[in-house]
């Protein structure tokens, strides 16, 4: 799953995730933000965050955190300016209200820990697929596909900010990369064989990609 995500991300294909992100969190920063990224992978996101505030002549510092040292081994050959640590999203070795901002993609939600971590007035941000993501993807995989649920939960603590929108279409032109898709998602695990044989029978995909940043304020 990490090589398949690596290679996927590498050719620019969640761009646009990461370029909204940049842009949320360098209108939430100050001059010298502390941003945390929970199950940050291999740093992708947390990088390209990285740079993009310091590019905008700010001073961040970042941290890092997954639960796989692998992972972080290869996260810390992409950026040196990043601390990386090994660590559960529910045990963050960080101090109490450390946080200006912390980022939680894809990754487990740890609300009490982040609530913790997190300063008064900080912010959190939680990104989560939208109702058709990856959906014809899920057609070829599966006779019977569900939108994923979209709904809005408060969280004790914090008050809810906005819900980004973030649409687009992937234009998956050989097997390889439909290969890397798949194997980056839970689909990898829990798809028929007949559906993995109908996926692997596509020379190329039009697939939609859909998510929704849910962007909190601690009280």
């Amino acid at each position: 799953m990490a090589a398949a995500r690596r290679d996927f991300l590498s050719k620019g294909y969640y761009d646009p995730l990461l370029n909204t992100l940049c842009c949320q969190i360098l209108s939430l920063s100050g001059e010298s933000p502390v941003i945390w990224d929970v199950g940050c992978g291999e740093g992708f996101y947390t990088s390209g965050i990285f740079r993009t505030l310091a590019a905008a002549g700010k001073s961040p510092r970042m941290a890092g955190t997954d639960i796989s040292k692998p992972i972080l081994r290869s996260a810390a050959k992409r950026e040196k300016g990043i601390a990386w640590a090994v660590a559960s999203s529910f045990h963050l070795p960080a101090a109490d209200g450390a946080a200006d901002i912390l980022l939680d993609c894809f990754s487990p939600l740890a609300i009490d820990e982040f609530r913790r971590v997190l300063k008064p007035g900080g912010h959190f941000l939680y990104v989560v697929p939208g109702a058709d993501h990856l959906w014809e993807l899920k057609r070829v995989l599966y006779d019977a596909p569900y939108p994923n649920e979209e709904k809005e939960t408060p969280y004790e603590g914090f008050t809810y900010e906005a819900i980004v929108p973030v649409d687009f279409t992937l234009h998956l032109a050989n097997q390889a990369d439909i290969q890397s898709l798949f194997r980056m998602t839970p689909y990898c695990w829990k798809t028929p064989k007949a559906g993995v044989e109908r996926m692997e029978a596509l020379e190329n995909l039009d697939c939609q990609a859909s998510f929704r940043i849910h962007i909190f304020k601690k009280l």
